[in-house]
Order: structure tokens, then sequence, then C-alpha cells
């Protein structure tokens, strides 16, 4: 890891957060309360949904925020900080709050996934590590989750460490993937470190190493006889392979009265081989040996193996999941929604664009997920003002952002607030979950989705709609370009 392995993550900033705290401290604003919002404009792959992810990481970054000798000495060379500003970072705590949309949920576009309410230098300086934390497992996740619904029920398991970017992309990758539905990781330290369960038998260097294919397998069973999944397409599929792995099995596991194992196909047509495979293994009396794949797949692979008959029991995926190659940017964004003035008063922000799709909601806010009493499904999530009581023994007319005339009436629905507090004057309140805990809540909360949601094509658009009282304050502060609240 060379000279990255000993670097204070505080720093892990871009440079204009601390030039914009010099500026703050400079102009009598560093201590002014501020509130910024984390929130993403569109799905990846043109989904229903992504799953939040990296909360964690957020929490652990925060509780250690803290600037040493080095980074001082670092910062004093720059020749543009007064040594007024040094001192503050030097003794440098967060005394902020924060709450959050819990990782595993479901979440959609422009709403809070997680609020900051800290003095302006503590609120910016999170900006960077909270954004690529949250940006890049929330990415992971939510495309690890597609991969998994399309296996139908089979196991996917993280095979990406060596095509990750980067250290950490490959670390909590893995960790992202398991939120998602993954059953397991090849990177023995997501399991060392987060508790992913690490995965994994052998590679083509291993078969090429013995004088036989058949040495190869029949070693590998001698060693491993409860795991053995051997790797047939090194030479030739079924001529050779698969072939031999029935030997193998025969000679080596079946004198032992053992029937699981597996042969995995890293190469080829995969339709076709598992077909031919699954038949041979069968006529052979091998049923309950497993046929993994993996070689470049992605969610559309897999439905497409699925159609063309694949006999397939797990999938290795590695790539295009640990990369999210088909969409590698979760576009989450941190902008300032509020300030406090002297007397405590919350002063809404709002920042205007040509683009529409760049417009921000304005005010410290909340976010509801409205789930219909009978079904248990989710229907809508509404966005609004933090002192606005919803109260869902009332009806409600839900409304869709995109197409205002579009709306739905309900009467019989149950209001759940999703952003829990997290920190609160600085300290950490909120108990972290195990990473286990974390994956099967997010299946649970995807079980609330409407199959029209979940589609991989042309989901349904979920609603997500903002209070009457937030679209009026937005609405006044849009008519008064000066980006300043009306009221």
């Amino acid at each position: 890891m060379g000279k990255t392995s000993n670097i204070n993550l505080s720093m892990l900033c871009d440079f204009y957060e601390l030039t914009m705290g010099n500026g703050y401290l400079e102009s009598g604003l560093g201590e002014r309360i501020t509130y910024f919002d984390v929130f993403f404009r569109t799905v990846p792959d043109n989904g229903g949904f992504a799953i939040a992810a990296g909360l964690e990481q957020v929490a652990e970054y925060i509780k250690d925020l803290h600037f040493d000798d080095r980074d001082i000495e670092y910062l004093r060379s720059k020749n543009l900080f007064s040594e007024k500003y040094l001192d503050y970072l030097k003794n440098f705590k967060f005394t902020g709050d924060v709450w959050a949309i819990p990782e595993g949920t479901p979440i959609f576009p422009r709403e809070p996934i997680l609020t900051v309410r800290a003095p302006a230098i503590q609120a910016q300086l999170l900006e960077t590590y909270v954004l690529l934390a949250l940006n890049h497992q929330s990415l992971i996740a939510t495309k690890s989750n597609r991969i998994v619904r399309a296996a139908r029920g089979r196991a996917v398991l993280e095979f990406g460490s060596r095509r990750a970017q980067g250290v950490d992309g490959a670390v909590t990758g893995a960790r992202a993937a398991f939120i998602g539905g993954c059953a397991g990781t090849a990177c023995a330290v997501s399991d060392e470190v987060y508790g992913v369960p690490a995965a994994g038998t052998m590679a083509h260097a291993w078969v090429q190493m013995f004088d036989s294919e058949y040495d190869a397998f029949a070693a590998y069973c001698k060693t491993y006889p409860t795991n053995a999944v051997l790797l047939v397409d090194t030479y030739n599929s079924l001529k050779s392979g698969v072939p031999n792995a029935i030997k193998a099995f025969n000679d080596i596991l079946k004198p032992l009265g053992i029937k699981k194992c597996g042969i995995r196909f890293d190469s080829g047509d995969m339709a076709y081989l598992t077909r031919k495979a699954r038949q041979m293994l069968d006529d052979a009396g091998w049923t309950e040996c497993k046929i993994t794949v993996s070689n470049a797949l992605d969610e559309r692979l897999i439905t497409d193996l699925f159609i063309q008959g694949a006999q397939i029991d797990s999938f290795g995926v590695g790539e295009r999941l640990i990369t999210a190659r088909s969409e590698p940017v979760f576009g989450g964004v941190y902008k300032l929604a509020a300030v406090e003035d002297a007397d405590g008063k919350v002063i809404p922000k709002i920042k205007i664009s040509e683009n529409v799709g760049k417009i921000t909601n304005p005010g410290f806010k909340r976010v509801y997920r409205f789930y219909d009493k009978e079904s248990g499904m989710a229907e809508a999530d509404y966005i609004c003002l933090a002192d606005e009581v919803v109260d869902d023994s009332q009806p409600i007319v839900i409304c869709d952002p995109e197409a205002r005339w579009k709306s739905k009436f309900m009467d019989s629905y149950t209001a759940r607030e999703l952003q829990v507090p997290v920190f609160k004057n600085g300290e950490l309140v909120y108990d972290l979950p195990s990473l286990s805990d974390i994956k099967e809540y997010c299946a649970k909360q995807i079980g609330t989705l409407w199959p029209e949601v979940l589609r991989f094509d042309n989901p349904h658009n979920y609603y997500v709609d903002l209070s009457e009282s937030l679209m009026e304050l937005k609405d006044d502060m849009l008519n008064n370009a000066s980006g300043r609240s009306s009221r």
C-alpha cells in the first residue's frame, strides 16, 4: 500500500473544503450552524431504486476526525492558512448532529439519505469522505442486488478484488455486495475485517501445476474432500474436464461417502456447457454435484443464461459487479439546505440552476415512507419540513413529482420516518448493526417493493413527493431568485 498505508483520512478531502473553512473562520462564519443534505438524482442502470450503504464507514470516520502534527505542517507549508485556523484544526472535534437512512434501505432520487447539522467548518470538512463512502457502497450494493435478483435464488459470490478500483474498492466493495445480497466474497480481508464470508477453491494454475488434469483434481479432492469444487475448463471442458472431475469424485470422494462436491466453468458457452455437464454428472450418479459459473457476468447475462436453459447452481461475479461497469458512478451530492441565525431560527437555502434536476429542496427536512396497512407494501416516500407532523390516521394525496397531475389517494397507511439519529452533539448515538443484520434487513425492505419497481427495464416510477409546505417554500424561493426565503 506504500505511502497511503498510514494516511490520516481526515485529510481525504477536497482542498476547497480547507480553504473555505479558513475563509469561514476569517469571515466570522466558522461557528454558524448549517444543514447539509446528501441525496442523489438518478438510479444507476435506469433502475427503480437504489440501496443505502456505507453509513458505518461514515460513522467511524467522524468519530476519528482529527488533524495531526504532520497534517498541520503540510497545511502551513501551503502559505494559505492563518495560524488561527491551523490551531482550530489542531484542536478539532466534531460537535454536530447527523441523521441518516440506515444501511440496506431502498432509497430514491432527491430524498435526503444523510443530513448534517454542524458549525460551518465542521460540516464542510465532512463532504468528500461522506460522499466517497456513501456513493461507492450504495453503488455496489445496488448493482449486486440487481445481479442477485437475476440469479433467481442461486447463490452469488463476489469475485472482483483483482479488478476493483483500488484497495478500498475491493474491501468495502465486498462489504457492500454482501449487503446487496451476495452470499460471500473471494476477498479474504473483507472476511477478516467485516465478516463477509470468504470462499474459493482453485485457479487454472492449480490444474497446470500437475502432470495431468486428473492428478490435479484427485490431489484437490484428497486435500479438501468436504469442499471439492473443481475448475473444469483449463483444457477441454466436456472432453476432459468434466470426465476427469467425475473420475476424481468416484476415486476419492465416493469411498468416503461424500456426495457434496462441485465443478466450475470460467469460460465458454455457459448455457451449452452447463446443460451438457448436468447430464454427464447425473448419468454418473453425481446428482448432488453443484455447477458454478464465473467470467464477466452481470444481471443481463445471467437472465439470458436462464432463458437458454442453463443448469447453474451458483455464480461468481467479478468485474462487472465490483466496478458496477454498466454505470460506475453513483451521483450523490452534498448540498447546503439551511443555516441558523443568531437566535437559532432555521433559514432555508436553495441552489437554483437552469438544469431543473439540479435545483435543491430547501430547509431542514424529514423523510417518511408510507406503507399500505393491508399489504405492507411501500407505496410512496414523503419529504416534509422538520417541524411538520405526519399523522397517518389522516388521508393524504401523494403526487408524482415528475408529473404532478398523477397522484394516489391514501387513507389506510403506516408512516415510518426513514432517517435515524446517528450523532448528537458530536457523540455517536446509533448502535451500528452487524453486517448480517444489515443484509437481512435489506432483503426484508426490498420485499416491501412492488414487482413493478423491481423490474430491470422501465421500472415503475416510485413516488417521492414533497409536502405542501415544503413545495410552497421551494416555489417562493424559486420566484425570489436571490436564493433567500421571502418569508
